[in-house]
């Protein structure tokens, strides 16, 4: 056992040497941005599959994606900066360094969508349709991105000895403030490694985002009754399951001066406003028959 080893307990795995790079010719490419980079490629593929069938010409989509990634990167990363600004006020230069990680989803949906809204405005694009089609999209990415996490030990939850419990070594955490007390009162060694078991909220959130992903994709869109349908269930679905899996982490971005997360508010404000959607296409959808 090593101190890059990451171990499920309750499940019998063990996984040794678990790094979070490859070196190619002297340079360092971080598995982070490989596992983004394929579910942005994977994304991409279901776009041009299904846009199509929204009557959107694939051409169009190619600039709604584009600028969406785009926007959408700089918004994570934004998002991220201004609630850890206290990390990041001291050496500045930390900002464009995004290799081990500091993206936060709300940002690149919020930076997404500014994105998405302007071309649809600039091309004279159906804009709930566009965000029909763009939503599973992102939730493919989402399911990719989690993934990243795990190689760089971060975006854990607290102490859980559970099924699903995993074992990080406590050299190997990405950062040394998401080990909380209880984790530390509960460490596991093996190997004559020193473990501390959490929730794998990464992979929660991975497996909940496949099964929304499934939801919209496979069922929602062959009977969806008006547009924008796919985009207010994505904010119901996605801020159920993220309201409860930011509540279980330990590294949540909280709103300053407060105790409260800024995930868990935006999630509920999500829930709120995609049921209101719904709610009134629905309505609005029933009236035309």
């Amino acid at each position: 056992m090593s101190e890059s080893s990451i171990i499920f307990p309750n499940l019998g795995i063990e996984l040794h040497d678990v790094g979070n790079h490859i070196n190619i010719g002297g340079f360092s490419i971080y598995y982070y941005g490989i596992i983004i980079a394929v579910g942005v490629l994977f994304a991409y593929s279901y776009i041009m599959r299904v846009c199509p069938g929204e009557g959107i010409a694939q051409n169009d989509f190619i600039d709604v994606f584009l600028a969406a990634l785009v926007l959408g990167v700089i918004g994570a990363r934004i998002y991220y900066v201004v609630f850890k600004w206290e990390y990041f006020a001291g050496d500045p230069l930390r900002i464009i360094n995004i290799h081990n990680g500091g993206l936060a989803i709300y940002g690149g949906i919020i930076g997404g969508f500014i994105a998405i809204f302007l071309v649809c405005r600039l091309k004279k694009l159906p804009l709930l349709k566009v965000l029909d089609v763009t939503m599973p999209a992102v939730l493919i990415g989402q399911i990719f991105g989690r993934w990243g996490n795990f190689f760089n030990r971060e975006v854990f939850g607290g102490y859980s000895d559970g099924l699903l419990a995993m074992g990080i070594p406590i050299d190997a955490v990405h950062q040394s403030s998401d080990i909380t007390s209880e984790m530390l009162s509960h460490v596991l060694t093996v190997g004559g490694v020193d473990f501390v078991t959490v929730h794998p909220t990464f992979l929660y959130e991975s497996l909940w985002n496949l099964a929304l992903f499934l939801i919209l994709a496979l069922y929602v869109r062959r009977h969806k009754a008006f547009d924008g349908e796919i985009f207010a269930l994505y904010f119901v679905g996605y801020g159920i399951g993220r309201f409860w899996i930011e509540g279980v982490r330990t590294d949540r971005l909280l709103i300053p001066h407060t105790d409260i997360a800024v995930s868990q508010a935006l999630s509920a404000v999500l829930v709120v406003a995609g049921i209101v959607g719904f709610t009134v296409g629905m309505i609005k959808a029933r009236a035309r028959r």
